[in-house]
């Protein structure tokens, strides 16, 4: 294929993408929003208040940046896992597969539309966390970076959840049972300096603590880890994920059966 056929197949799949969650953003759009302002009234006004400053910030700001990327990664994972299925399910992924398109282009635009959505929800839950705070962005580069490879990655990890789920079933094991736990304890509503020695050490094996801090640290300027070795983590995780759901589409894994 020219680079021009490449560019429009690339395109003609981002496009798919972002109308199908747009089309549909009372289901997509709307309800993380009204989850996260749950977030800000109850963990920020009515639970903060009590707990005070955490990191020198009040606790409202604190928890901001980590209710924020917790938006993206659960939207950028939800999105690519239920589209790419649902293309599975219903047998559409044969009209790809038969085409000329490389699979590199059709894993990346798959990718590309779970990371709008996820920037898509992201930008809507910062927008509502001005009505109960305020926003000093410490690092714009930072920020940018940290929440856009961020839902790169977890895109790629909705791809490959994809690729192996059977059943629509098997598209709400990992969201349940392991992305809910890793973000939930990768220092969303904490600081790690609170747990005793031994947790803190546990805690760094959560890859979302890596994310979550750094994106807190760019836009407060505070982090409980080294922001260069977190990008690296990310950065490493992010390519190993891209390599292997290639990998799998290569082989045909889960969809030449």
């Amino acid at each position: 294929m020219s680079h021009r056929e490449l560019w429009v197949a690339f395109v003609t799949i981002v496009t798919k993408e972002i109308r199908r969650f747009t089309r549909i953003w009372a289901q997509t759009l709307l309800p993380p929003a009204i989850t996260m302002t749950l977030y800000f009234i109850i963990f920020g006004n009515l639970i903060g208040s009590r707990i005070g400053e955490m990191g020198g910030f009040n606790y409202m700001e604190f928890i901001v940046p980590g209710l924020i990327m917790m938006s993206v990664i659960t939207n950028s994972y939800g999105n690519v896992v239920s589209s790419f299925f649902s293309t599975k399910y219903q047998h559409s992924i044969e009209e790809l597969l038969v085409s000329p398109t490389p699979n590199w282009i059709i894993l990346s635009g798959y990718v590309l539309g779970g990371v709008a959505r996820g920037l898509a929800v992201g930008f809507v839950v910062t927008l509502l966390s001005l009505f109960f705070t305020k926003l000093q962005v410490h690092s714009v580069g930072v920020t940018v970076a940290t929440v856009v490879m961020t839902s790169v990655l977890f895109a790629l990890g909705g791809f490959i959840n994809a690729i192996y789920a059977n059943s629509f079933d098997d598209i709400s094991i990992i969201p349940t049972f392991i992305l809910t736990p890793l973000t939930y304890l990768g220092g969303v509503f904490y600081s790690i300096q609170l747990l005793p020695e031994f947790w803190q050490s546990v805690s760094h094996l959560n890859p979302v603590l890596y994310m979550v801090n750094t994106f807190r640290f760019g836009i407060l300027g505070v982090s409980d880890i080294n922001v260069g070795f977190a990008f690296g983590v990310i950065i490493l995780f992010t390519v190993a994920l891209f390599s292997f759901a290639l990998r799998l589409l290569n082989t045909g894994k889960g969809i030449r059966q």
